[in-house]
């Protein structure tokens, strides 16, 4: 990770839903190593758990839960168990998500439903159930999207209108929330390296060296540059932030306003 100022969110509690594998296990990992006190979220309770165990061994300042964001209800009480372990929140990271490559003719209604319950629906379930729970003014929420909410791809129907509705909703909270001291932005990773969702959109060799190819920094990205990001934003020094979608792409955003997958 950059150097930041050590112990940069000691006394912080964040809460990361999807924080029980890659990009939000990397923020929460990154939380973690700045002094916070972490909860993450994940639907299935062995990954989350494990999760924890990751991000502190010794289980005084990491837990896991387990919860779909499709149930608010379920949400809820992780919020309120946070809250009872740690104190009022400071930082959430929405960062469940859903895709599978398939035309749109091949999507049945489920599937869309699904991918769109899961990423949007869910991000408003953690976003709405987090207020009561929060540290204000001061809190800082962060929605993680990704470049298919404002470029059309093939194959990605259900996604790109998924992630353009959390763009939307993100602006929309800033908006409500801000008199109350509470910042809402998303991140918008491109292609990250090492992550499920681009084992799937780039599954061979070939059609990772063709996406590589149209990226102006010729790579992938990090993991630890999107943790970053998400210091970045949940920090002081974006306390003036608030309504914004960061990209950290490589420069992928500036192509062309649809894009090819691979």
């Amino acid at each position: 990770m950059t150097t930041f100022a050590a112990g940069q969110l000691k006394g912080k509690v964040a809460f990361v839903a999807g924080g029980t594998s890659g990009i939000n296990l990397g923020i929460a990992k990154g939380f973690a190593a700045q002094g916070a006190k972490v909860a993450v979220l994940g639907r299935n309770p062995e990954k989350a758990a494990s999760a924890a165990a990751l991000i502190d061994p010794a289980g005084a300042n990491a837990i896991g839960i387990a919860a779909d964001v499709r149930d608010f209800a379920a949400v809820d009480a992780a919020f309120k168990q946070t809250v009872e372990r740690f104190g009022p929140i400071d930082i959430v990271i929405s960062g469940a998500a859903g895709n599978f490559v398939a035309p749109a003719l091949s999507i049945s209604s489920n599937g869309f439903k699904t991918v769109v319950d899961i990423d949007l629906v869910g991000t408003f379930h953690v976003f709405r159930a987090c207020y009561a729970y929060l540290q204000r003014p001061g809190a800082s929420l962060i929605a993680i999207t990704a470049g298919q909410a404002t470029h059309p791809h093939r194959g990605q129907a259900h996604v790109c209108a998924a992630k353009a509705g959390i763009n939307m909703l993100v602006k929309c909270l800033a908006m409500e929330w801000g008199a109350d001291g509470v910042r809402v932005n998303g991140i918008s990773p491109g292609p990250i390296d090492g992550t499920e969702g681009m084992a799937r959109l780039t599954p061979t060799p070939e059609k990772t060296a063709a996406l590589i190819a149209k990226i102006p920094l010729g790579r992938y990205g990090r993991i630890p540059e999107i943790a970053d990001m998400a210091l970045f934003l949940s920090s002081e020094s974006a306390g003036y932030i608030t309504g914004t979608i960061l990209d950290c792409d490589g420069g992928g955003q500036l192509l062309s306003t649809s894009g090819e997958l691979g």
